[in-house]
């Protein structure tokens, strides 16, 4: 990968990372594409660092309340007894607690089934079916589901199973934004409120998976037969972080007013697309397989 690629990949990821579409299956479907083998998890783990920390320029304020809060609950500043240090009359630390619970999945299935995610399930059929599955998921729920809760309604069953949306989207197609949001729109949560409670859910898990690859990259690149090296990815990282500033703002305005009816058909759509694409042999399932 050379660095305009390394400029376009990131490019890629900044616009599809908070946007219900997958920005694992863009990076594996459009670095197949450009005639690149797959960049790998450990370079999309790491690259998504640069939109996260675009999360946390935008809601610098709710993550330093929600840390606040977390903190002075947690060591008893607003109570000794156990209700109190877990938020009984905080809805910030209740929020703190809330995302700690909804990143459990997702850690215990990230770490149980490394080797499967970072292999066997990149494979572009497997992408292909979860795209349609989980776009029609969205477009299903979206359209049904009331908009009658807000994120003062979260508790922790809810954030325990929107955790498990979250914990879906290791497989590339499924889309962490949109594992989220499908789950948050099931519960009767705004198309707001579900936005937002992706964006906090994915902090943790992003910043975990990504330090983890980048400490694993600096030990193994050299093992690592797809790795783009460290000033590529540097790049792709840091385009991802300015593109997606932009669409945090961008996605915000667009779910108050519209559905994410045209999500879901774009997802069934790239789906169609790239498996027409497999069947002409104009993509391969497996990267460094024949077309």
């Amino acid at each position: 990968m050379n660095f305009l690629q390394a400029i376009f990949m990131g490019l890629v990821q900044g616009l599809t990372e908070f946007l219900p579409i997958s920005s694992s299956a863009h990076i594996r479907i459009i670095g197949a594409l450009m005639g690149m083998h797959d960049p790998g998890a450990a370079f999309t783990a790491i690259i998504q660092l640069g939109t996260e920390t675009a999360v946390l320029l935008y809601f610098r304020h709710d993550i330093a309340r929600i840390l606040g809060g977390w903190f002075r609950c947690l060591f008893g500043k607003e109570g000794k007894d156990r209700a109190s240090r877990f938020g009984a009359h905080n809805k910030d630390a209740r929020m703190g607690w809330y995302i700690i619970i909804g990143t459990i999945p997702i850690l215990i299935a990230g770490l149980l089934f490394q080797d499967t995610i970072e292999h066997d399930l990149r494979n572009l059929w497997i992408t292909v079916v979860v795209l349609i599955v989980f776009g029609i998921l969205l477009w299903v729920f979206d359209a049904r589901s009331k908009q009658i809760r807000s994120m003062d309604d979260l508790n922790w069953k809810d954030s325990l199973f929107i955790g498990l949306g979250q914990m879906m989207a290791l497989i590339p197609g499924v889309s962490r934004s949109g594992g989220t949001i499908t789950v948050g729109r099931a519960l009767g949560y705004t198309r707001e409120a579900a936005a937002r409670m992706s964006f906090f859910m994915a902090i943790p898990a992003v910043f975990g998976s990504g330090i983890l690859e980048a400490v694993k990259s600096v030990k193994d690149v050299g093992s690592m037969p797809y790795f783009p090296g460290w000033g590529a990815t540097i790049v792709a990282a840091l385009v991802a972080f300015f593109v997606g500033y932009v669409v945090i703002i961008a996605f915000l305005k667009i779910v108050s007013t519209f559905s994410y009816k045209g999500f879901a058909i774009y997802r069934i759509v790239i789906a169609l697309v790239v498996a027409i694409l497999m069947i002409a042999g104009v993509l391969a399932p497996l990267a460094g397989s024949a077309a």
